[in-house]
């Protein structure tokens, strides 16, 4: 390697430039980012670190969404616009997701309602709660989050549901939450909740049409199960 290229390799946006963004590392391309590193340091050596503080089972990049802003002002040669222009990274590695997801999103099919919250529920590090009401062309008519942080689905209620739903004026509602353990497997309250609520919607004329845990890139779909009974 001559040293026109040892030189290149040090500076992701010429690389880019001539090369492409598919020719950079993860590190590099949140170099160009960065711009600028310090006296003791690149741009890339620091964003080396950055990747370095991800946190198992997640790393590189998927560990940035888990980051906050002290933790990323934690590495030398980082402040406050550095640390936002990175978590702002996230956000919009997350809107892009969802963007896409929209473009093909079909209410009667779990997996494109799953993808559409993927990103948004994935990595959260709490159990946060969302019901999505539908009208009946299975138009989305709100998404209301109806619980935030909680570690028990016990603590939401069926009556908590529907006060959204009929304040949404929905004729439809699907519920959705995260297991922050990554793993979606319904717990004996996940399937508790889900049959209170799939009663109380019956009798309330407002059908309970999934409840879809998010994990890490899996779900589980109580519709796909079977464990929710038609009421044709």
């Amino acid at each position: 390697m001559n040293k026109k290229e040892m030189k290149l390799q040090e500076q992701p946006y010429e690389k880019f430039l001539r090369f492409g963004a598919g020719s950079l590392t993860e590190a590099e391309l949140l170099a160009i980012v960065l711009r600028t590193g310090t006296k003791e340091k690149t741009a890339v050596d620091m964003a080396r670190e950055v990747l370095a503080l991800s946190k198992y089972p997640k790393t590189g990049l998927l560990g940035l969404y888990d980051l906050s802003l002290q933790d990323l002002m934690r590495v030398k040669g980082i402040g406050l616009v550095k640390a936002v222009k990175l978590k702002s990274l996230t956000e919009l590695s997350m809107r892009f997701s969802r963007a896409t997801a929209e473009k093909g999103l079909l209410i009667n099919k779990p997996e494109t309602i799953a993808k559409y919250f993927m990103e948004k529920l994935r990595h959260l590090q709490t159990e946060c709660v969302y019901l999505v009401c539908l009208d009946a062309k299975g138009q989305i008519l709100a998404e209301k989050k109806l619980s935030d942080g909680s570690v028990n689905m016990a603590l939401i209620s069926p009556r908590e549901v529907f006060l959204s739903a009929l304040e949404a004026a929905a004729v439809n509602v699907i519920l959705l939450h995260n297991h922050p353990s990554g793993d979606p497997t319904p717990s004996n309250a996940d399937s508790r909740l889900t049959e209170r609520v799939w009663a109380a919607g019956k009798e309330l004329g407002i059908k309970l049409l999934d409840h879809i845990i998010i994990g890490d890139n899996s779900f589980f779909s109580f519709c796909n199960s079977g464990f929710l009974i038609s009421d044709e």
